[in-house]
C-alpha cells in the first residue's frame, strides 16, 4: 500500500485555506479533510514492513511545537506549474521531527528516496498546462496574497496515512496516530 507520514491540517484553518482556493478559482482544490503536511513519503510498503514501521514510529517521542503557514509557492515540473502550496515558516522542531521520522523508517528497513525536505501544504493541483486565464488568476493570487500568513497551530503528533489514488485525485486514510495528529 502507498503510505506517508504527515500532519493533518487542523479544522480551525480549513476555512482560511478554502477562501484562498476560492480566490484562485482554477485548478483542482484539495479537499479540506485532505489538507496535510507530508513529513516522509514512504511509497509502496507491504504489511510486514508496515508493522515494523508502526513499532518504530510508536517509539518516537514528540515535544509539542507550533508551526505557521506563511506565503504561497508554486511547485513546478519543468516549466509547468503543478501545485499551489502554502509554505511553512522555517522551524527547527519541525525539521528535527522530519529527520527522526526518516531515521525511524530506515531503521524499520524501508528505503526512502533522498530528497530535500520542503515543508508545504498543497492547496490546489494543476493537471495540464495552465491556460491564459488560469495563469492570470494564479499570478493575481500570488501578487495579492503571496505573503499570506495563517494562524499558528500546535503540533502534538503525526499520522501514518495511506494514499488511495482515484480518478478524482488521492484519497487519504489515517492508519495510525502518534499520538494525535490533529492540532
Amino acid at each position: 500500500m502507498r503510505v506517508f507520514v504527515g500532519i493533518l491540517l487542523p479544522e480551525a484553518l480549513w476555512g482560511a485555506v478554502a477562501a484562498l482556493q476560492a480566490e484562485l478559482g482554477c485548478g483542482r482544490a484539495v479537499a479540506e479533510e485532505a489538507l496535510h503536511l507530508t513529513l516522509a513519503y514512504l511509497g509502496e510498503v507491504d504489511l510486514p514492513d508496515l508493522e515494523r514501521l508502526h513499532e518504530a514510529l510508536s517509539a518516537l517521542h514528540l515535544a509539542p511545537f507550533e508551526v505557521t503557514l506563511a506565503g504561497l509557492d508554486v511547485i513546478a515540473s519543468g516549466d509547468r506549474a503543478r501545485v499551489l502550496a502554502l509554505k511553512l515558516r522555517p522551524n527547527p522542531a519541525l525539521e528535527a521531527l522530519q529527520a527522526k521520522l526518516v531515521q525511524a523508517a530506515r531503521r524499520a528497513g524501508l528505503e526512502l528516496e533522498r530528497r530535500r525536505f520542503r515543508p508545504h501544504v498543497t492547496m490546489a493541483r494543476f493537471n495540464a498546462g495552465l491556460g491564459e486565464t488560469q495563469a492570470a488568476r494564479l499570478g493575481h493570487l500570488l501578487e495579492s496574497r503571496g505573503d499570506v500568513v495563517l494562524p499558528a497551530w500546535r503540533v502534538t503528533g503525526f499520522a501514518l496515512i495511506r494514499s488511495h489514488l482515484t480518478r478524482q485525485g488521492a484519497e487519504y486514510e489515517v492508519l495510525a496516530d502518534y499520538p494525535e495528529c490533529r492540532g
